[in-house]
């Protein structure tokens, strides 16, 4: 099936989509400082430049769009293949998710925790603050910090 789109217009197309501060990026970091946790952005020193850094909780949030990080879940209506050039996008978007998965294994290996929220779980945001707000008590627990000092410095 040939592209709908001509070169200039896939390239206007393809120049829009960006790596980091994505609406889903921006939705998890609002709905986390909410839960009044601090982190870093996009740690370059960390495999993968995690979206979310919890220095202090030695924790990272991934968030992933579905589509081009391949979300696994059968049921995800945003991770479709695209109905043409089928050749160069399955080994490009297998490639990216094989990257993901040798990133989070070496974060975990050197002893980080790993969260990845997927660009579909942002349509139920109770859900999603309920896994965000477990995997960072898992870390910290309720009492370790008080609400809103996670990133601030004592002195």
């Amino acid at each position: 099936m040939a592209d709908t789109l001509s070169p200039t217009q896939r390239s206007e197309r393809m120049g829009r989509v960006h790596g980091k501060d994505t609406k889903p990026e921006l939705a998890v970091r609002r709905l986390v400082h909410k839960l009044g946790y601090r982190f870093r952005l996009h740690r370059k020193d960390l495999p993968g430049t995690p979206d979310l850094v919890f220095p202090r909780l030695k924790s990272v949030i991934f968030v992933h769009g579905c589509f081009w990080h391949r979300h696994p879940d059968p049921k995800c209506p945003l991770a479709r293949l695209p109905k043409s050039r089928l050749g160069f996008w399955e080994p490009k978007l297998s490639a990216n998710r094989q990257r993901d998965l040798r990133n989070q294994a070496l974060l975990s290996d050197a002893g980080w925790r790993v969260l990845v929220v997927w660009e579909c779980e942002l349509c139920n945001k109770e859900q999603l603050e309920n896994k965000a707000r477990k995997f960072l008590e898992v870390t910290c627990g309720p009492s370790s910090f008080s609400r809103g000092q996670e990133g601030s410095v004592s002195g």
